[in-house]
């Protein structure tokens, strides 16, 4: 066996295009200097747009950010003059190496590599990230004081090599006036609160970011409605995402079957999405009506739930065939749900199938939850004064937050309303009939059918109906 190291293979901007989602690493490209830089392994890839990842050039370990389309020069003047920007203001970011042309065709961008670093999107992700979240604050309110703005602050975009973070992404930085004017200054830093989770303290994140920034004073209740604001841009951005091919979604289509799946399910669930009535059938069956049969399936060491959305005879058929599927539907309410921090079972995929335009079966995928229903964890608590403390708190938090995103749900029976124990929230299922809706006047008949529903699953004049009666909003 020979111990001569092979080269990875040398490839041009334009077989990085055509590469789309998985270019071949490692492999090599020509600088315009005649230098050489390794690609090692991806850490992002924009099909047919950019390819970020490790690399090794001059000897050095280097992060490579590789500028392949055609239109590519704007993208990397606009990372070069952000970098540029905050190395000038002294605001912390990985050291610009190098910058130029490829050899044939495209730009690339070379800043220092940050070993063992994590960005402030694991921590969160971990738990316990206050403190990180608090240094990334102070770190806005510098940006801003300097007359910086950072058009993506996503956590994902602050780094930690140690205790201070670090601000990466270029491309999304500007610079306007120092200090920045208030207004502007406000809605940045809504910006960065409206990418944290709705249950994230946020008030006291303002003293951190007065630290940073001691030109512009707000107040929280200036910020709170802009982030709602930026929360419900971000979602209605993100929902179209979870039905196409993008980073954080594989989706499939051919003239018989569409197949929506988070990226990361996609390998460990592909036996299952290749015939889930065969996952269905060999469950344990927890409803089989004639519009939906569900069972709880034991798959690769987890427990999902799969829903199969049955076609009833011809007229039902030709009704639903025109419409997204309610499987369609459930797998976009639960993302919404999950976005705005409200529980419900993580949805793992979406099945159509199809002929054509027309859309016949679906089959919706989620991991199961084992806790109990209301109708049961009350069942004890009728005639009492007031639940449980915790079930009841969790109770009425969970119906705050349907009302202050205006979420009407169509079918709110207690049995639809799981209880987390761990979490000691409130998680819901079943989202085939959820709506939220754009106007006021909409969702207050929409409450008062969900609120009457939820009412009815209790004798009225009990306790526990006064309990909730008392409550629960009117409209």
């Amino acid at each position: 066996m020979s111990d001569v190291a092979v080269s990875p293979p040398l490839l041009t901007a334009a077989a990085l295009v055509d590469a789309r989602r998985v270019p071949p690493f490692p492999f090599a490209v020509l600088l315009n200097d005649g230098s050489r830089l390794e690609m090692l392994r991806p850490l992002r890839v924009l099909p047919g747009k950019r390819v970020v990842g490790e690399g090794f050039w001059n000897g050095t370990r280097v992060l490579a950010k590789l500028f392949v389309a055609s239109g590519g020069v704007r993208h990397w003047r606009r990372e070069l003059d952000g970098l540029k920007a905050l190395m000038a203001a002294g605001i912390p970011t990985p050291a610009l190496l190098a910058f130029g042309a490829l050899k044939a065709g495209g730009r690339y961008l070379l800043t220092e590599f940050v070993p063992d670093a994590h960005t402030l999107a694991d921590d969160l992700a971990a738990g316990g990230a206050q403190e990180a979240l608090a240094a990334v604050c102070v770190r806005l309110g510098e940006l801003h004081a300097h007359g910086l703005v950072h058009g993506d602050p996503h956590p994902r975009n602050f780094l930690f090599a140690a205790a201070e973070p670090l601000i990466i992404d270029g491309d999304a930085v500007r610079h306007r006036v120092a200090p920045l004017p208030g207004k502007e200054a406000d809605a940045n830093f809504a910006l960065f609160l409206a990418q944290l989770s709705p249950d994230q303290p946020l008030e006291g994140l303002l003293a951190a970011y007065r630290k940073g920034n001691a030109h512009h004073v707000s107040e929280f209740a200036a910020l709170q409605p802009l982030i709602e604001r930026y929360r419900l841009w971000r979602l209605k951005n993100y929902l179209p995402k979870t039905v196409r091919s993008c980073t954080a979604f594989e989706v499939r289509r051919n003239p018989r079957r569409f197949t929506a799946v988070a990226r990361g399910d996609a390998e460990w669930l592909a036996p299952l999405l290749a015939d889930p009535d065969r996952a269905l059938s060999g469950g344990v069956l927890l409803k089989d009506g004639n519009t939906a049969t569900v069972a709880r399936v034991d798959f690769a060491g987890r427990a999902l739930v799969v829903k199969r959305y049955n076609v009833k005879n011809a007229a039902h058929a030709l009704s639903r065939a025109w419409r997204p599927s309610r499987a369609w539907h459930s797998w976009r309410e639960a993302h919404r749900l999950r976005f705005l921090g409200i529980g419900t079972p993580q949805p793992r995929a979406l099945i159509e199938e199809r002929l054509g335009p027309l859309r016949r079966r679906a089959w919706f995928i989620a991991d199961y939850h084992d806790g109990r229903n209301l109708l049961q964890v009350l069942a004890p608590h009728i005639e009492d004064a007031a639940p449980p403390e915790a079930v009841g708190a969790a109770l009425l938090r969970f119906v705050e937050a349907f009302h202050r995103w205006r979420i009407g749900h169509g079918d709110f029976k207690a049995s639809n309303l799981l209880w987390d124990e761990t979490r000691q929230c409130v998680v819901v299922i079943d989202l085939d009939a959820m709506v939220q809706h754009a106007h006021v006047a909409e969702y207050a008949c929409a409450w008062r059918r969900d609120r009457a529903r939820l009412l009815a699953n209790w004798p009225a004049g009990s306790g526990l109906w006064r309990w909730l009666n008392e409550r629960l909003p009117l409209a």
